[in-house]
């Protein structure tokens, strides 16, 4: 499910680059009414139009004349691979729910691969289950890197008092994974729960003093399939179970290395139903090792 150029329009919504100095300041408005005035993820409106006009994506999605969402992406670079490194995505509250971050994203491939490129890339907070559900779920991107305390210590509401770890994730435009997932083409809750099932957990969980689940033992992964544990809800936790956030933090930050050193791969994330409990977990499987090459011959 793309919404490109021949079709503007998707559910009310009208997706499009921004143009005008005002709609730029739109962009800082919005990042302010989502995370709040002291928030330090920020794009200023000067910088926006130098982006916009120089390699840069600056994407709206408008009902009407509001601004209901936005995007931005920059050209990237590692040495090898030109890239496009999606710095901020932000929906309003009161579209949340609409699936319009899916579909910026969606209208952000469309204009990246006009580029004639053909990777995306990113970072995402993993105790984020809306963030995961989005990039490697429903988007099928793929986590294969985990940044500690990337950003320092931030004096925002989101991040103030907690160490900011990030996983990277890469998104393949025209992988065949991608399509089936972006069209829609995702795992049963039956296939769901039969895999977390016959899954080994990294990290284990119980319930803390509020009630709600802490980690208790995190572990190596093993087998063909593993499960990552994440918070169901990040933000009842920071409400009511204060040092868990960290116990979070850290016990995620050793599985996700311990995973990764041993070649595992994040292939899906799904929030299921357990013991008529909600839970967040990561899949991760080992990651198929390079073929040799091929012999010169005689």
């Amino acid at each position: 499910m793309a919404v490109g150029a021949g079709s503007p329009r998707t559910e009310g919504f009208r997706f499009r680059r921004l143009q005008k100095p005002e709609e730029f300041r739109q962009v800082e408005e919005l990042r302010t009414a989502v995370w709040g005035p002291e928030s330090e993820v920020g794009v200023p409106t000067a910088l926006q139009r130098a982006l916009q006009d120089n390699g840069g994506i600056v994407l709206g999605a408008f009902a009407d004349i509001y601004l209901a969402g936005a995007t931005i992406s920059l050209l990237g670079w590692d040495g090898s691979t030109l890239y496009h490194y999606s710095h901020l995505t932000v929906v309003r509250p009161e579209y949340q729910n609409h699936g319009l971050g899916f579909r910026l994203k969606a209208f952000q491939r469309d204009e990246v691969l006009k580029l004639g490129l053909s990777e995306i890339r990113g970072t995402f907070d993993p105790l984020e289950g809306r963030s995961a559900g989005l990039i490697v779920r429903r988007l099928g991107a793929r986590p294969d890197r985990y940044f500690s305390h990337y950003f320092g210590q931030l004096d925002d509401p989101v991040d103030r008092g907690l160490e900011t770890d990030r996983l990277r994730w890469v998104w393949p435009l025209a992988d065949v994974r991608v399509e089936e997932r972006m069209a829609g083409r995702l795992p049963s809750s039956e296939d769901v729960q039969r895999r977390w099932a016959g899954s080994t957990p990294i990290v284990e969980t119980d319930a803390g003093e509020s009630g709600l689940r802490v980690p208790t033992v995190v572990q190596e992964p093993t087998g063909p399939s593993a499960h990552l544990e994440i918070p169901f809800d990040l933000a009842s936790v920071r409400e009511h179970e204060e040092a868990g956030v960290r116990r979070w933090r850290h016990a995620v930050r050793d599985a996700f290395r311990a995973a990764f050193d041993l070649g595992y791969a994040v292939d899906d994330f799904a929030v299921l139903s357990a013991a008529h409990e909600r839970r967040s977990f990561y899949f991760l499987s080992p990651a198929p090792k390079p073929s040799p090459p091929a012999s010169a011959g005689p």
